[in-house]
């Protein structure tokens, strides 16, 4: 499953276990049993026909190796009273990808949701829909939070921006300039950093990408912002200084490969993402 980040959700007092990945989220059904009056199993759910048939459909939307050969076997049994399957036996048989059983500290079954929501309305169809409000819930949380964090590096590579072209006014502006003068000098210094960390100048990148919305700033990855924000105010101090531009090219390129290496292995700012 790769990688997980484990969360929880309660539904009606029970604490519901997501774990979310690569290939989507994924809800505790061993979790969700708790909220079940008498007894119940997940096997019980698993060998009804209609089950089986919403199960396969999934597969076939969603996986395309799925084992229709061997689904065929088990919807031609499901049902029956002799019929029983795990999902751990589902698994191998079909090579399907919406039910995961698994062992260890957060161990159980855990199913795409999707399947859970299915899932949840054999517990009560009251339980079905407050699954579906607390899941929604905490995802247009973490859809804030991450908005958040992009809208303030953003707002971090404005700010500097700002330092920056301040710092090319008064260093590198003579006294009086015509406004196609001061364009091309601020024009030229961006550019300096575009290249720097983004290997194009602005109209380099345009012509390599016609169709693309936006400008090359646009379209930079969270790590490529956080190094603009930082190229941004050294530039300021080495302009100040009095360095020639081919020598801070220099140097801000060889900072943006040090900075953008060091950022791609943060543990911390992959947390972000």
């Amino acid at each position: 499953m790769g990688k997980s980040k484990k969360t929880t959700i309660a539904v009606q007092g029970t604490e519901i276990t997501i774990m979310s990945h690569q290939q989507g989220d994924y809800i505790s059904l061993t979790d969700m049993l708790k909220a079940k009056d008498g007894d119940f199993f997940i096997s019980d759910w698993l060998r009804n026909r209609n089950t089986v048939e919403f199960l396969g459909i999934w597969e076939r939307v969603h996986n395309p190796e799925f084992n229709y050969g061997e689904f065929a076997i088990i919807r031609s049994s499901a049902g029956l009273n002799s019929y029983k399957i795990s999902v751990k036996e589902w698994v191998a048989k079909t090579n399907a990808i919406g039910l995961r059983a698994t062992a260890g500290r957060y161990g159980g079954t855990f199913a795409h949701k999707d399947i859970a929501f299915e899932f949840g309305m054999w517990i009560s169809p009251e339980f079905k829909i407050y699954l579906i409000k607390e899941f929604q819930r905490l995802k247009d949380e973490e859809n804030i939070r991450l908005q958040l964090e992009w809208n303030l590096q953003r707002t971090l590579a404005k700010v500097n921006y700002r330092i920056h072209t301040d710092a090319i006014k008064e260093t590198l502006l003579p006294a009086v300039v015509t406004g196609t003068q001061a364009s091309m000098v601020y024009a030229n210094e961006a550019d300096l950093l575009n290249v720097a960390l983004f290997g194009n100048t602005a109209k380099e990148w345009r012509s390599q990408n016609p169709d693309t919305e936006g400008n090359i700033r646009d379209q930079a990855t969270l790590e490529q912002l956080v190094v603009l924000t930082n190229l941004e105010s050294l530039n300021a101090v080495f302009i100040r200084q009095g360095l020639p531009q081919p020598e801070r090219l220099i140097k801000l390129n060889q900072i943006a490969i040090t900075q953008i290496r060091s950022l791609l292995s943060s543990t911390a700012l992959k947390r972000l993402k």
